[in-house]
């Protein structure tokens, strides 16, 4: 786990991912949510609410991980609309600052990935989890019918293990308190290996992304069916 989220909060400049990540991150340039609203209108919508991990750093838009579930949703003829509202560099605090206003295309689900470059940062555990609480309070009551999707993630080993088992127990603690899907680490069976990450040895590869994919379809399926 060494290297698995070491450079996961640096925005890099001219590439493809720090062009998609501030489309995200503006709410006058979220061409995602744009370009679907004649669909929206006939299919409810699945937001996917993260950082560089689902904004898809280094990758095509349609090799991210969201647009694979698309692609996965219309193969089984399942009418919703995937949004990407990835940002790399985000942290806990500024999801939670952006989320009103993602909220305003009230999401028939809204998948929720967040803290990972707060553990980068070293920030309070106990903040995050403060962060990511007020996340889910905030899209109940301003989307009370939308299903929450949370996604777990880890922490680097060298922050030391008391750090990492208190950054772990975030996510599993949230969902059982808030009665949400969890999905409990997204980057299983990807982190760590070389084939399946780009040369940062951090964000998926178009590999490893289709990993992801299958790993956030594994719990989405039972919200969607």
């Amino acid at each position: 786990m060494a290297s698995l989220l070491a450079a996961c909060g640096r925005e890099r400049t001219g590439g493809p991912g720090d062009t998609l990540s501030r489309r995200a991150a503006e709410p006058p340039s979220y061409q995602a949510a744009e370009s679907l609203s004649g669909q929206a209108a006939e299919s409810p919508t699945i937001v996917f609410l993260g950082t560089s991990l689902t904004a898809g750093l280094g990758l095509d838009l349609d090799s991210a991980y969201p647009a694979l579930l698309q692609r996965k949703l219309d193969s089984a003829r399942l009418r919703y609309s995937v949004v990407n509202a990835g940002v790399s560099g985000e942290s806990s605090a500024g999801a939670l600052r952006r989320i009103d206003w993602i909220l305003r295309q009230t999401p028939a689900i809204l998948v929720i990935e967040s803290g990972a470059n707060d553990a980068l940062r070293g920030q309070d555990p106990d903040t995050i989890r403060a962060n990511i609480q007020a996340m889910i309070d905030r899209t109940r009551a301003r989307a009370p019918g939308a299903r929450i999707v949370l996604a777990g993630m880890e922490a680097m080993p060298n922050l030391g293990s008391r750090y990492v088992r208190h950054f772990r127990g975030i996510f599993p603690a949230l969902a059982r308190a808030n009665q949400v899907a969890l999905i409990p680490f997204l980057l299983d069976g990807v982190g760590g290996i070389d084939s399946l990450n780009q040369q940062d040895g951090i964000h998926p590869n178009a590999a490893g992304a289709r990993v992801v994919a299958d790993n956030v379809w594994k719990v989405l399926v039972p919200l969607v069916e």
